[in-house]
């Protein structure tokens, strides 16, 4: 493959088409053989059920370039895990975990000369996703689906460093009790597009969605969870049925639990929030996002971390799970794929 022409310090996280995406489609009620092309487009009937009743699935993780040049994906196997999860609520057929990972090394290795460089501390973003092929006219899963996998090249998160953000309890719900919200469907990023909208119009950096049946307990924001850390060095972080389950915040938490601090999964009440010494956004994007500040309709909650900067501990963890990522931290067995 020739080398890509690209400016590696001038990327943002936008779609960039590279040279190699992976496709597989689903029908006579099995998946056929998958295979790598170059076309970027997709050709879907006007009836598709993807279209007309939403049934799609996706996911997001990285590749990464170490400094010696080795090519690695981070736990795409709880990737799958978690995409076979999501397919089966909106009754479609699961990709299995090998064709799963089959497509990642397929992609990853076919444009390895896309993955930023190391010293740039950018990365393959990859995105697997599941879609409704068949034309369905009457409320009713479709018979026909197909999975496909693509990259783009993403440049580092913060690119002028990590500062604190400002968010917004938002008005909205992301997601109903016992509705789709612990999948993750594209329905459920639809329905926070209003709700993101209206919070930059209105000057915030994010919503904080509370939980839908009784609006006290946090939940998470429209595409990360969130982390908050108590006066005395305890990480907590919310649970409920309706918030997707990160592959990013259980890999803090079990790292936090290596470095022997204290972690709680627990609802956590909206009204508590003041007593928290730092408070972040964890997702594959940002690893850690830090939050400086909420505000809830003119009250402001300030944690004692500040908006200059991270927080100590949530500092602590960023930095393990970025030296795990990019190979200069080791990592727990299993969770980092060698692509050849």
């Amino acid at each position: 493959m020739a080398k890509v022409d690209v400016d590696w310090s001038s990327l943002t996280f936008s779609y960039r088409p590279i040279s190699q995406r992976y496709v597989a489609n689903f029908k006579d009620g099995k998946w056929g053989k998958g295979g790598l092309t170059d076309d970027p487009t997709v050709t879907l009937n006007e009836c598709a059920g993807t279209l007309q009743y939403c049934q799609e699935v996706f996911e997001g993780l990285k590749a990464y370039k170490w400094q010696d040049g080795t090519v690695v994906t981070f736990r795409p196997d709880q990737n799958a895990k978690r995409m076979i999860d999501s397919a089966k609520r909106l009754v479609m057929p699961p990709v299995p975990e090998e064709m799963f990972l089959e497509a990642v090394d397929q992609v990853v290795a076919a444009n390895k000369d896309w993955i930023p460089p190391y010293e740039s501390g950018g990365a393959l973003y990859l995105r697997p996703y599941l879609f409704a092929t068949g034309p369905v006219i009457g409320v009713k899963p479709s018979d026909e689906y197909q999975f496909r996998l693509f990259g783009t090249p993403v440049g580092s998160y913060f690119k002028n460093g990590i500062k604190p953000i400002t968010i917004c309890v938002s008005d909205f719900d992301r997601a109903a009790p016992r509705g789709t919200g612990h999948i993750k469907a594209g329905l459920n990023y639809a329905m926070s597009l209003h709700a993101y909208i209206v919070a930059h119009q209105n000057g915030f950096d994010e919503n904080m969605f509370l939980d839908p049946a009784t609006r006290t307990y946090v939940e998470e924001t429209g595409g990360a969870n969130f982390l908050f850390v108590t006066k005395d060095g305890e990480l907590v972080t919310p649970k409920s049925d309706s918030i997707l389950p990160s592959i990013t915040r259980r890999s803090l938490i079990d790292i936090a639990q290596s470095m022997g601090m204290k972690t709680t999964q627990r609802p956590v009440k909206f009204s508590e929030l003041g007593d928290f010494a730092e408070c972040g956004l964890c997702g594959t994007a940002a690893v850690i996002c830090p939050v400086g500040k909420v505000v809830n309709h003119g009250e402001e909650i300030c944690f004692a971390s500040g908006m200059k900067e991270m927080g100590p501990v949530l500092t602590k963890l960023y930095n393990k799970l970025r030296g795990i990522q990019m190979g200069t931290e080791e990592a727990p067995e299993g969770w980092i794929r060698v692509i050849k």
